[in-house]
């Protein structure tokens, strides 16, 4: 009996022949419910992305203000009073010069002002103007002192009249927490007045930038802002990303699941095939004569039997 012949790799021309990918699968509970899960990942996705783009369109405005406003020539405080009191968010880092005393008894130290990553103070000083409003000005940081709590020494500021040139920055919001005496949780110009018992401006304050005269010993300046826009472009692109990740995951594994069914339905084809072609042939009922004797040819085929 000969042996089959071993079935050799399908050639380009076999790969043509195949039948095509059957998809109906797709239309089932489990391929649609994920389906279902893939367009609320991308709906989670767009919403992070989106996050992130506004993120980094507020980190463009803060960049931009600052390129516009914190080079420019100071401006006299007769004409930019308005900046102080009526602050508006386009107004942020503009440089005015004001003219006239440190209250320097009403001095204000600000609690927990980190500086790279090192704890600290910054120091605030009223500053009334020979216009008459009364500027809070801060004239930088002081690191945290041996005693705990205060800083070493408080720097004091030019005595009599000064020229200061300061850039303008918001107020910030009021914070519940205590601070001793002479000390502030934060740059709230509201309890600022409160705390020095008079008028004060209430919508910005003034970071130091010169004195005229200048002092010996001053506080470090503060660390100026920074024009780096941060990593909010690349994260919303992430997420993009994976929103279409999560499509492509799905589409492949339809793909996959398609391709594999083709296989074991071309297998199960081949595996029918060979066993028809190897069925064991039934024997022929034997012939005999009339007589009931066997014929020459089955006599034959008995003795090779």
């Amino acid at each position: 009996m000969s042996t089959p012949a071993p079935m050799s790799a399908p050639t380009a021309r076999d790969a043509e022949r195949l039948p095509p990918l059957r998809f109906g699968f797709l239309a089932t509970g489990p391929w649609i419910l994920g389906f279902v899960l893939c367009i609320l990942f991308a709906f989670l996705c767009h919403a992070l992305a989106q996050w992130q783009w506004d993120r980094r369109v507020e980190v463009q405005h803060r960049v931009n203000r600052v390129l516009e406003n914190y080079d420019d020539d100071p401006v006299p405080f007769a004409e930019a009073s308005r900046l102080f009191t009526a602050f508006q968010t386009e107004d942020e880092w503009t440089p005015v010069t004001l003219t006239g005393e440190y209250l320097v008894d009403e001095t204000l130290i600000v609690r927990n002002r980190p500086r790279a990553g090192q704890p600290g103070y910054e120091v605030l000083v009223p500053f009334r103007t020979d216009e008459g409003p009364v500027v809070v000005v801060d004239r930088g940081w002081l690191p945290v002192g041996n005693s705990p709590g205060q800083p070493d020494a408080v720097p004091a500021p030019p005595a009599g009249h000064a020229e200061v040139v300061v850039r303008v920055k918001p107020g910030e919001p009021a914070l519940d927490r205590d601070a001793p005496d002479g000390q502030v949780p934060s740059i709230d110009l509201a309890e600022i007045a409160d705390t020095v018992g008079g008028p004060v401006a209430g919508t910005a304050y003034g970071i130091m930038v010169t004195e005229d005269p200048a002092v010996e010993s001053m506080p470090q300046k503060l660390v100026e802002p920074t024009l780096d826009e941060g990593p909010h472009l690349s994260y919303a692109i992430q997420w993009y990303l994976f929103a279409a990740m999560g499509f492509g995951v799905w589409g492949y594994s339809a793909w996959m699941r398609a391709r594999n069914d083709r296989a074991d339905a071309l297998d199960d084809a081949a595996d029918d095939g060979l066993l028809s072609a190897h069925r064991v042939p039934r024997a022929k009922p034997a012939r005999r004569r009339r007589d009931g004797r066997l014929t020459d040819e089955e006599a034959e085929d008995a003795l090779f039997d």
